[in-house]
């Protein structure tokens, strides 16, 4: 497998090797060892989630304040805009946000690792999202980042209207209100 770091190197751009001829392809998704040389250290996985959305969907920006997650994220069907945000105070890189196209065809995985704050917007017509967390999922410290905060200044895509959200994403808290980790 390719590990490219993004612009906040904590956050890694992961292609797995793929074998296609006339009949298809096959990769290997994850393999332990294989990830945790590319992360530098041993990371448990305890839950899988799959979703799937449609065109305009966005989902996040999303973290949890204990119980944090880091999370190993791919798309399966469609494509998908995706965003990592740190939101790790004593980070040099705090506040600044990366965004990947993350698509069936391009195979691509994104590392967000504890202490970033993630979202997502389906580009295609849908989007089956896939991803791995090392810890469960806690509803109690559960926060969410408003998606077009001004401080963070995301430049998401133009998708031929307003972003779809559900009642929490669109109540989401703005950065400079938000709990962060130190």
């Amino acid at each position: 497998m390719k590990v490219t770091p993004t612009a906040i190197p904590d956050v890694l751009v992961i292609e797995p090797k793929v074998f296609g001829d006339p009949r298809g392809f096959f990769l290997e998704s994850f393999n332990q060892k294989a990830f945790d040389q590319a992360v530098g250290k041993h990371v448990e996985f305890v839950q899988d989630n799959h979703s799937r959305s449609v065109k305009r969907v966005l989902r996040g920006l999303h973290y949890q304040i204990q119980q944090p997650q880091g999370k190993l994220v791919r798309v399966i069907r469609g494509a998908v805009y995706d965003v990592a945000v740190d939101i790790r105070k004593s980070s040099p890189t705090f506040g600044k946000w990366v965004g990947i196209e993350l698509n069936e065809d391009n195979q691509r995985q994104l590392w967000v690792p504890i202490g970033f704050a993630h979202g997502f917007m389906v580009l295609s017509q849908t989007a089956d999202f896939l991803y791995k967390t090392t810890d469960y999922y806690a509803p109690l410290h559960e926060r969410c980042i408003v998606w077009n905060d001004p401080d963070l200044a995301i430049i998401w895509p133009s998708v031929g209207g307003e972003p779809q959200l559900s009642k929490k994403d669109a109540a989401g808290s703005a950065f400079a209100a938000a709990s962060v980790f130190e």
